[in-house]
């Protein structure tokens, strides 16, 4: 099969190649998925589990990307709950090769049913940000209606699913970004926008919840807005500035078949838009996955025509 691999870690995504590589056989509980779409997110080059095994041993040549939308093609032994000729979407294991590729093993448990009017361009854009985003402001940022929240990157990828999952359960969204990004974060529901290289940080007032996509000096800025009783929630690695009085968690988002289907059903409702920004074709791959200018949106590579 044809598959995008790296083996340069230093390289980073201007090291891809377009290959062949062996197909997947599908282990116990497993599926195969012939890959329609796949996501990528371009910090997965600094990923150890792009590198590595769980046991710290060298994985190269390793196929990146970890969302993904396709056909169930074959089962391994023991698998429920999916059938072969199934549409699926989903997030691929970390330290397992990734869904850059014509077919990937991937654990059943980790996908949910692809309605048939949702693209596959889609379903592949919608399982690391949209994860992230419910896994943050639900489970462990504890969202209630009526609730403040700052939404760091407003207008990326997991920022425009932010805020529109807030805004949606009843939350005031304050976004934040840079200045061209004002009316993308406006149109996608937040109720103000903050500029970060030119309005004041400090203006926002205190907010129950910071969703930090960005670290360093921001979250500190953004520690000392959170009410008592609030919440700090990044997906930066381990927080560097916590609120006087409330909580502060980094996590890692993790697949879940309720939450996806809850997204997918949005999509289809209406209530959910996606934020992708390039489609490109397998053949255009890497060229796509290293862009010149500043992405606008989610790259979907389209494996299938």
């Amino acid at each position: 099969m044809k598959a995008i691999v790296v083996t340069d870690q230093a390289a980073g995504t201007a090291g891809m190649t377009l290959t062949e590589r062996p197909e997947p056989s599908a282990a116990i509980n497993d599926v195969i998925v012939q890959v329609h779409a796949s996501g990528f997110v371009p910090t997965e080059m600094e990923w150890p589990s792009t590198w590595t095994d769980r046991a710290g041993r060298d994985k190269t040549p390793s196929i990146p990307g970890h969302e993904l939308a396709g056909v169930v093609t074959a089962l391994g032994y023991g698998t429920t709950g999916l059938s072969v000729g199934q549409r699926v979407f989903g997030l691929a294991d970390w330290h397992r090769d990734g869904t850059l590729a014509e077919y990937v093993a991937i654990e059943a448990r980790n996908l949910a049913p692809l309605p048939g009017d949702v693209d596959f361009t889609v379903g592949a854009s919608l399982p690391i940000s949209g994860l992230t985003a419910w896994q943050g402001l639900f489970q462990h940022g504890r969202l209630q209606a009526g609730q403040t929240v700052l939404a760091h990157g407003a207008a990326g990828a997991v920022g425009t699913m932010v805020t529109q999952l807030a805004r949606e359960a009843g939350a005031y969204v304050i976004g934040t970004g840079r200045a061209a990004d004002r009316e993308k974060a406006l149109d996608f529901g937040a109720h103000e926008f903050v500029d970060l290289e030119n309005d004041a940080l400090k203006d926002v007032g205190g907010v129950d919840l910071v969703f930090d996509v960005i670290g360093g000096d921001v979250q500190r800025r953004s520690a000392a807005l959170i009410k008592a009783g609030g919440t700090l929630v990044s997906v930066v690695g381990p927080v560097e500035a916590r609120p006087m009085d409330g909580l502060a968690v980094d996590f890692v988002v993790e697949a879940d078949r309720t939450e996806l289907g809850e997204m997918v059903q949005r999509v289809r409702d209406g209530r959910l838009r996606t934020n992708i920004g390039d489609v490109a074709s397998f053949d255009d791959a890497i060229g796509a996955l290293n862009p010149t200018t500043r992405r606008r949106g989610k790259t979907i590579i389209r494996v299938r025509p």
